[in-house]
């Protein structure tokens, strides 16, 4: 993942909430290529419901990023990833930074909570650490 020239703010580095977009972005586009489908079309959402971040090292634009995603808990109702972002290097890549994003499925209608969509289930079963 690309750092964008937008996401520097004054000091010169890329700003804390940037991050979050990061883990948004990482994590949906998992989902899209995983399950196949575009997920803002199904009859049930994903809604983000807890985010943090623990921030290691800076970064800024231009670099290059990869982030890395497994899933710490797979609920009823909701998914815990857990990231990982870090500096594309030549070397050996330097962790940046370490987050916690939190699905919570909702009824795209009612807004409701209700079970995660079994499309979703099955893909995120591939991520699950023990």
């Amino acid at each position: 993942m690309p750092t964008r020239w937008a996401d520097n703010d004054h000091y010169g580095h890329v700003n804390n909430v940037t991050y979050y977009s990061y883990f948004d972005t990482a994590v949906n586009a998992w989902l899209m290529d995983a399950t196949g489908v575009d997920t803002r079309e199904l009859p049930a959402l994903g809604v983000v419901a807890q985010t943090s971040c623990q921030f290691l090292g800076s970064i800024s634009f231009p670099e290059m990023l990869h982030v890395g995603l497994r899933v710490s808990r797979l609920g009823r109702s909701s998914i815990t990833y857990d990231l990982a972002i870090f500096r594309a290097v030549d070397e050996e890549p330097e962790l940046v930074a370490t987050g916690v994003f939190v699905h919570v499925y909702v009824d795209a209608d009612t807004r409701k909570s209700i079970e995660i969509p079994e499309i979703i289930r099955t893909a995120a079963s591939t991520l699950v650490i023990d």
